[in-house]
């Protein structure tokens, strides 16, 4: 839901770039191309760019009642 500060396995700080992240991939650029820019390089730190969704808009629309 909400992209961690750092990374799960090493503990490469991440959380700062995933808003260039989000704005390059939606812009049309190869994700490949923009991990490797942002010298994202371990498996482990591409796997929490890769595998995370998004559902923050999803997750909002309901209360606690």
């Amino acid at each position: 839901m909400i992209i961690p500060v750092r990374c799960f396995s090493c503990g490469k700080p991440l959380g700062h770039l995933w808003q260039k992240y989000k704005e390059r991939v939606a812009a049309g650029e190869d994700k490949k191309k923009v991990l490797d820019e942002l010298k994202i390089e371990r498996y482990c730190c591409r796997a929490v760019f890769l595998g995370h969704m998004d559902l923050m808009h999803d997750i909002a629309q309901f209360q606690r009642g």
